[in-house]
Order: C-alpha cells, then structure tokens, then sequence
C-alpha cells in the first residue's frame, strides 16, 4: 500500500500539500512539547533538563517500531522509502558544528521557526544567524565542494553497517532509550537540587 504517493495512491501534486500540513503540525507538537523555548532545549546540555532527548527518543521508537510492522502487515514497501545518502566525514564536521550552534544558541534550525512563530525574540535573532550561515555556505561552497561530496557510503542504514537484524536492533534501542529515560532523571534530580542548593 505504501508508500502512498510512490505507488500511485495519491498524486504526485499532492506532496507540498501534504508536507506543509506536516509541518504545521510538526511545529504545533514542538510547541506543546516546549521546544519554543531555548531554556528547555540547552537544558541538555546542562543537565537541569532532558525533554529534548525523551521526546526524540519516543519519536524515534515509534516511527521505527510502527514502520516493521508497517511493513511486517504488508502497508508499506520498504524499498520505496527515501535513504538519505551517507558522505560520513562531512555529516560528523555538521554534525560537530550543528551541535556548538545548539549549545550556544539554544535552538536548532526547526525549534527556531517555532520560538519565532510565538514571537521570542531570541529565536528571531538566531533565525537571522541561521539564514546568514546559509548565506555563507552557498558563497563559499565552491572552497569545499570536493570534501563536502567525500566519504560516500551511498544509500545505507545502521542494520547494513552492523548487521544486526532490524527487529534485534529495535529491541536494543529500545532499551538503551529506557536506560537513558531512568539516567537522565536521576542526573535532572540532582543537578537541579544543587540549582537550588547555590540558587543559580
């Protein structure tokens, strides 16, 4: 059955309808979840807050649960799903530099739409800073063209590097995402208790 628009279930002029209604409602879920807010999302990295991790690793347990059985029930074909290609060096240095963004402006490229949509005036500023990077980028590609196509794995998953089947991996990334729920609360507990001990 799917997916819908490959198999010809819905057409082809459909796709921008159907990726702006996901957007929206993407943006609405970041919000109710707090992601609007820089404080909840560098909490991360600081400690006082996990939100941001428990909230991608139920999205992500979900959607890789939900599509085996997808596709154990026969509603999806696999084959037709879209693998973004892997160029490992270049992913790891935006990777790195992605992260350094995160930790200093508190927002990444999508949750700053969203602080921005409520009107937070930080969010406006790293949206500009953002758009500026872009700016950059595109100037000064042709300087790093050959490194940034380099390290091509092609269309690769995590199952085919280790080959661990994707149900056996499912299971140990479930565990590992419950560990990391049990473990960052107990760090939230106490960095918040000293929080309040030195009245930061």
């Amino acid at each position: 059955m799917g997916p819908l628009i490959p198999n010809g279930i819905i057409g082809g002029g459909w796709d921008f309808v159907i990726a702006l209604l996901i957007g929206i409602a993407f943006g609405f879920i970041l919000e109710a979840a707090g992601f609007s807010s820089s404080r909840n999302l560098a909490g991360v990295f600081y400690g006082y807050n996990f939100v941001v991790l428990r909230v991608f690793f139920t999205a992500l347990i979900v959607a890789m649960v939900g599509i085996m059985y997808f596709d154990c029930l026969g509603w999806l074909d696999l084959s037709k799903i879209f693998i973004l290609p892997t160029y490992l060096g270049p992913m790891i240095v935006g990777g790195v530099i992605m992260g350094f963004g995160f930790i200093l402006g508190g927002y990444c490229p999508g949750t700053s739409f969203t602080g921005l949509a409520i009107g937070k005036l930080d969010a406006l500023f790293f949206t500009i800073g953002l758009y500026l990077g872009i700016l950059v980028f595109s100037v000064a590609f042709p300087l790093f063209e050959d490194f940034y196509s380099s390290g091509s794995l092609g269309n690769v998953t995590l199952t085919d590097v280790t080959g661990i089947p994707a149900s056996y991996f499912a299971l140990a990334f479930t565990v590992v995402a419950l560990a990391a729920f049990w473990g960052t609360m107990l760090i939230e507990k106490r960095v918040r208790k000293n929080m309040k001990q030195y009245k930061f």
